[in-house]
């Protein structure tokens, strides 16, 4: 998300604000965790209090509104009130073009759906997906397909987990407890 700060453009990843660059306010029904590449989607739903993510099946890309058109039917089904997308970061830690590609997807998800729309460090969550699938007794071709369902609960836990870790520093400096 970029917001502005003393008139120059800045991006903020992995932090607790809506699209609207206000502080954002805990769980308020499901959120979906997307892990967008060129071929496939790898689609999550978490539960309405933030605890859990499930896996959905991958969706298989073919164009622009194919591929919204689809992701809508989940966002209905769901009752998804807000999504997180990956944000394919280099290991420095630099933008890169596909880093480009994925703020442009969140922002046709943010047009589209009129939800707020997180990016989230997904850095190594396909290794993680891996190394996690390579652990169970699932076929190549099984793994193959579950990899990127899996990416996308990394990406959503992740950012659901980073959530409650910045409520839990908030309390401890605010001096109060829920």
């Amino acid at each position: 998300m970029r917001t502005k700060a003393g008139g120059k453009a800045v991006t903020l990843y992995n932090r607790p604000v809506n699209a609207e660059g206000r502080k954002f306010e805990g769980p308020t029904g499901r959120v979906m965790g997307l892990d967008v590449g060129s071929r496939r989607i790898g689609i999550a739903v978490s539960d309405p209090l933030w605890i859990t993510a499930q896996g959905l099946e991958t969706l298989q890309r073919r164009n622009k509104r194919t591929d919204l058109a689809a992701l809508e039917r989940v966002v209905r089904e769901y009752s998804v009130r807000q999504i997180v997308v990956g944000l394919p970061l280099r290991m420095s830690g630099a933008e890169g073009t596909q880093s480009e590609k994925m703020q442009g997807f969140a922002e046709d998800l943010r047009k589209r759906f009129h939800l707020p729309v997180h990016l989230w460090d997904e850095r190594l969550t396909s290794a993680e997906a891996n190394r996690l699938l390579r652990e169970t007794e699932l076929s190549i071709e099984k793994r193959a397909k579950a990899v990127d369902r899996m990416a996308a609960v990394l990406i959503l836990q992740g950012w659901m987990e980073g959530n409650r870790r910045r409520d839990r520093l908030s309390e401890n400096e605010s001096g109060t407890s829920v």
